[in-house]
């Protein structure tokens, strides 16, 4: 038998968190944004999504914060700061009981940032570009402008005739 769906104001204070983990959330302002008293908040919380509140804020930030250490070269503690964690000491012992290594290690344990050879969302745009034209105005092109891509260059279809 399928679980109910949760309350709707405690998805409000999930979204929040979610939103906002970077800031520095209390667990007052999350039972604000779902409209109930905290001791009740917090109950209700727990009981529907199995996580304290608190819990659920920290490891939203943890999750953002290996996603960091995975895909730039920022510091440990500039992510740790932007992730809206101020004690770097506290950030690497939660880290570590969260992921099994201490954020540095799992730093090391990925391909470092550099590897990825970042793409200009000019040339993505100019690769991943429909045709210049649409179909209909395709169709009362002749029939060698209709031969070429966004580049320029000839497709099959034409190409031959």
């Amino acid at each position: 038998m399928p679980s109910p769906p949760p309350a709707r104001h405690l998805l409000r204070a999930k979204d929040l968190v979610d939103a906002r983990f970077a800031e520095s959330l209390t667990v007052d302002d999350m039972a604000s944004a779902a409209g109930l008293s905290r001791a009740h908040f917090t109950r209700a919380f727990a009981a529907t999504f199995g996580d304290s509140p608190h819990a659920y804020l920290q490891t939203r930030r943890l999750e953002r914060a290996a996603a960091m250490l995975r895909d730039t070269d920022r510091s440990v503690a500039d992510i740790c700061m932007s992730v809206g964690l101020s004690s770097v000491g506290s950030f690497t012992t939660s880290f570590t009981k969260a992921f099994g290594k201490t954020p540095t290690a799992y730093r090391t344990s990925f391909p470092p940032a550099k590897a990825f050879v970042p793409v200009p969302t000019c040339v993505m745009r100019l690769y991943t570009r429909p045709a210049p034209t649409t179909r209909a105005a395709r169709a009362t092109l002749p029939k060698t402008a209709q031969a070429k891509t966004a580049q320029g260059k000839k497709t099959d279809d034409v190409a031959g005739s």
